[in-house]
């Protein structure tokens, strides 16, 4: 478990950009059963989730189309959360960090770790802003 002041400015990077931090499984099946669709990203300390991932989901939302509902859980400190939302995206193997889109309690599009690394934010971006144009 990482401490709490090294991962807190790492989470803030998507609370503030209107991202529901999880913490328990009660919260993550009440956010993705939610009607509509949720957008799932799962936090992580690693250099692609800084330079990718967190941003790549937060320029996606300068879209047309977006989910209506944004939840965050954090790999390495949110256990019981991360292995709730874990089990949502079955039968992708867990991966941190990674992106999930549900649409009214149901995985329609996952990016994987291996679909974030190497690739820029703008490149995260873009690909949710087409996948939003898709089921949003």
């Amino acid at each position: 478990m990482y401490p709490p002041e090294l991962v807190e400015p790492m989470e803030n990077d998507l609370v503030s950009h209107g991202f529901k931090a999880l913490r328990t499984s009660g919260e993550v099946d009440t956010e993705i059963e939610k009607e509509g669709t949720t957008l799932v990203m799962v936090n992580s300390v690693c250099g692609c989730a800084a330079g990718s991932a967190r941003p790549g989901a937060v320029i996606s939302l300068e879209n047309s189309k977006k989910p209506q509902n944004l939840v965050t859980v954090f790999a390495g400190v949110d256990r019981e959360a991360v292995e709730q939302a874990r089990n949502y995206m079955l039968p992708y193997p867990p991966s941190s960090p990674c992106i999930a889109l549900f649409k009214d309690g149901k995985l329609v599009h996952m990016v994987e770790r291996h679909h974030i690394e190497g690739r820029t934010h703008d490149m995260i971006a873009g690909h949710l802003k087409m996948v939003y144009d898709e089921f949003c």
